[in-house]
């Protein structure tokens, strides 16, 4: 194992061939240092101004944790609000109809996170008296709560000594010890783990946790970041590995790269002369589960073999466009069906569906590129 000097502290180079023993002293090494100037830093430095920053209140932390998920701080920050003064608290969120919370949702994506918040309300009511428990171990109980955000939550709020391992975490980390074990693998990202809980503080837990926390945070999303990270403004540069190293941008390392897809859908876009558009629910699971959309055809064949033939001759085809998400690329090809007010049978329309009028749309929860169209 190489012996790497960094300016103004020794530290080793982890590779991934390295014992966890060896891996866990190489940190110990830097713990008491890098913990008390990332404390610093993030007093004088770091982000203060977010609203879920100003609160140890675990139901305010939570939705913020959730929020952020795969969603940058700025398209966060309106749905945030918006939640807290439909549901200010846990007991609000809890009571809510699904529709309810899926309609405020519309929009931020990842649905699945929304029917997993609304599900974790109703458990805390249920199971803990409406307070939710303090230690990440019993967090990671709730649905939609994982190993990350449990650490977060009791972290912030309860100042539980705990690491956080989110995405801006494991570069700064990986950076910090020149960690060149590749995270594809579990077996390395356990070994990352141990040398986050190892540099995590170890004094003054009550007011040190929350602020380290935050702090690592900080450093990842504002100064150490994926590409062309600001290394000299840097509170910890003298101790990281990775910047001795000459090429900080090699960390951390994952060679396990997620294959893109994509999927052409043909859509039924139904509506009537007093705006009222025709709309079912979908499935659960899949795309936009638990969303109401326009009927969904996986060509348009299909879509036209649903219709009978004297509404086939009144579609009208509107411009294809393509709709990215995380790790797919919907195509989609909408068909709209122009109808006057009252003329239209439910029967002649495909699908369990319902007319829903235009001011119903603004409470229902409905999938992005459905919600522009009818805009």
């Amino acid at each position: 194992m190489a012996l790497v000097r960094t300016r103004g502290a020794a530290a080793t180079q982890i590779d991934s061939e390295s014992a966890l023993p060896e891996t866990l002293e190489a940190a110990a090494a830097l713990a008491p240092t890098f913990a008390n100037l990332l404390v610093r830093w993030q007093k004088s430095h770091g982000r203060h101004s977010l609203p879920w920053q100003k609160t140890r209140d675990p139901y305010r932390v939570w939705l913020s944790e959730i929020m952020l998920q795969q969603t940058q701080v700025a398209t966060v920050l309106d749905y945030y609000k918006r939640f807290l003064q439909r549901f200010p608290t846990v007991a609000d969120l809890a009571a809510a109809s699904p529709d309810e919370v899926l309609g405020l949702w519309s929009g931020l994506g990842y649905y699945s996170r929304a029917r997993n918040l609304h599900r974790c309300a109703q458990d805390v009511m249920r199971l803990h008296g409406g307070r939710f428990p303090k230690t990440s171990g019993l967090l990671q109980t709730l649905p939609g709560i994982g190993p990350s955000t449990a650490a977060a939550i009791a972290s912030f709020c309860f100042s539980e000594r705990v690491a956080i391992l989110d995405g801006n975490v494991k570069r700064v980390l990986t950076r910090l010890m020149a960690f060149s074990g590749d995270l594809a693998s579990s077996a390395q990202e356990r070994v990352l783990l141990g040398v986050a809980t190892v540099l995590l503080p170890r004094r003054k837990l009550r007011e040190d946790m929350p602020r380290y926390t935050q702090g690592i945070m900080d450093l990842g999303a504002t100064i150490c970041t994926s590409r062309q990270p600001s290394c000299p403004l840097c509170p910890v540069q003298n101790l990281c590995v990775g910047l001795a190293s000459g090429a900080p941008e090699r960390f951390p390392v994952k060679t396990r790269k997620l294959k893109r897809s994509a999927l052409s859908l043909s859509l039924l876009w139904a509506e009537r002369a007093d705006g009222a558009v025709w709309l079912e629910r979908r499935p659960a699971t899949g795309i936009w589960g638990g969303l109401y959309c326009f009927p969904v055809f996986s060509s348009e064949d299909e879509l036209l073999a649903s219709l009978p033939a004297t509404l086939q001759g009144q579609l009208l085809a509107v411009p294809p466009f393509v709709h990215v998400l995380t790790h797919k690329d919907l195509r989609l090809s909408p068909m709209r069906l122009a109808l006057a007010a009252k003329a239209t049978r439910v029967q002649q329309l495909p699908g369990a569906g319902s007319w829903f009028t235009r001011d119903a749309l603004t409470v229902l929860g409905l999938p992005a590129p459905i919600r522009k169209l009818l805009a």
